[in-house]
């Protein structure tokens, strides 16, 4: 189902939203400053390319003070705009029954885009 779930997201806007978040990564990354905020990015990227079947993960050092200060940089200046997107991708695709399943895709990757830094999407073992 995972497999079939990525393909039909795919082709309805996971692969431009995809390549927006890496097209804008390489952009941060142009600057020493952006590099963090850029590799960042573009892990939002690969992210959105396959959703169905993976989970938001906290890793053991995600609370570090420097992380804390990346993300709080991050919310004010990324974060929160992704995630509204994402937000109303999700309110848009909920309207239908078909969509239901895209919009939690959706949910599921807001608190990614608020927090990325020490986070990460890995595949959900059965």
């Amino acid at each position: 189902m995972s497999l079939l779930g990525n393909i039909i997201w795919l082709i309805f806007g996971g692969l431009i939203a995809g390549l927006g978040y890496i097209v804008g990564g390489i952009g941060l990354c142009l600057t020493v400053i952006g590099i963090p905020f850029g590799l960042q990015s573009i892990k939002l990227g690969f992210a959105v390319f396959t959703p169905f079947g993976k989970a938001v993960v906290e890793l053991d050092q995600a609370n570090t003070p420097l992380r804390i200060i990346f993300n709080v940089i991050w919310l004010v200046l990324f974060g929160w705009e992704i995630a509204l997107a994402h937000l109303l991708g999700a309110g848009l695709l909920v309207i239908t029954i078909i969509g239901i399943p895209f919009a939690l895709q959706h949910i599921k990757l807001i608190p990614l885009s608020l927090f990325p830094f020490g986070r990460e999407f890995r595949p959900i073992r059965p």
